[in-house]
Parts: structure tokens; C-alpha cells; sequence
């Protein structure tokens, strides 16, 4: 084979790895080859949002670390490093440090989060301490919660009320259905 054979055939099997990684939200890399070419692609996995699925498209995380670490994520842990995820699974930092392109630590502040109001229980008091809720419409929503029965969604929230975008925009974050 010669030179310009080969990089052909390396230039083509890189367009199919490509095409593969961004046809599959959860392809499951093999290699540090793949590995560069999703972090080409701009695949970041956020290590604190990671679901068991983020984590095993990860060569050499089992399913036992990755229950590992969403559990650890879910309980509060924070990961800011490489060397955090090594220390919470007990192995070598040498053993993650070539998942680096693909992992995006970010930082969540866990104590200023937004306050969330089940808005099908809610009662006026509780609804009039979200930003932007005034009394009035502490009171329409409660008024069609009797009559028309619960909101389902945030969808129907908005339509049910005739809320603008911007208003459900401000709200959303506040709200659980």
C-alpha cells in the first residue's frame, strides 16, 4: 500500500467514525482515536450532569463506575478534575487522563438554586414568593387548578393562563408539574 493509499484510507475511515459519532448521541467510543475525533467534533461530557449512559460511551468505565459516579453526582458530589473522578473511584489518575478532550467539569452552584414550587399544590402564599408572580395571578392559577383540574405541563400552564413567553420564560425555572 502506498503513502497516498493509506492516508486515503485513514481519511476515509475518519469521515465514517465522524459520521457515526454525530448520527449517535450515546456512541460508544473504543480508542484515543475516537476519543480525538469526537473531541474534534466538540463532544463534551459534563461530568456533574452525566447520566450511566454519558459515562459508558467512555472506554474502560464499567457500569459499575458509572453508577459509581452519578450516584456520587446526585448526593452533591462536585467533580472539578481529572483527579477528582480518579479519587472517587479509587484508580490511577493515569487511567482517565486520555478521557480529557471529552470531559467538560463544570461548576453548579448547588446552594443558591432556584427555589421550585409544585405548582399543582401550591397554595397562594407559596406562589407569590416566585419572582415575578403577582398575587392576581396567584389567585388565576389556583382558580383554574379548581376548575379545569391540574396543569400538566408548562405548555399547558402558558395556554391554560395566556401567560406570554417572556412571563413563562421567568417562571419556568420556578415551576414543577
Amino acid at each position: 500500500m502506498t503513502h497516498d493509499s493509506f492516508r486515503t484510507v485513514q481519511f476515509l475511515l475518519k469521515m465514517s467514525l465522524r459520521s457515526r459519532i454525530t448520527e449517535d448521541p450515546y456512541y460508544r467510543f473504543k480508542s484515543a482515536f475516537e476519543i480525538a475525533v469526537a473531541a474534534d467534533l466538540g463532544v463534551k461530557i459534563d461530568v456533574n450532569q452525566a447520566n450511566v449512559d454519558d459515562w459508558l460511551r467512555l472506554p474502560g468505565i464499567s457500569i459499575h463506575q458509572a453508577r459509581q459516579l452519578v450516584t456520587l453526582s446526585q448526593a452533591g458530589v462536585a467533580f472539578y478534575s481529572i483527579s477528582d473522578l480518579a479519587a472517587a473511584l479509587n484508580i490511577p489518575i493515569s487511567r482517565l487522563q486520555w478521557l480529557a478532550p471529552v470531559l467538560s467539569f463544570q461548576y453548579y452552584d448547588r446552594s443558591s438554586a432556584l427555589p421550585s414550587i409544585q405548582i399543582n399544590g401550591a397554595t397562594a402564599a407559596e406562589l407569590v414568593q416566585i419572582p415575578q408572580l403577582s398575587p392576581e395571578l396567584a389567585t388565576q392559577i389556583i382558580a383554574h387548578r379548581e376548575r379545569d383540574g391540574k396543569f400538566t405541563d408548562l405548555a399547558n400552564f402558558q395556554q391554560r393562563l395566556g401567560l406570554s413567553g417572556e412571563m413563562i420564560g421567568a417562571l419556568m425555572h420556578y415551576l414543577q408539574f
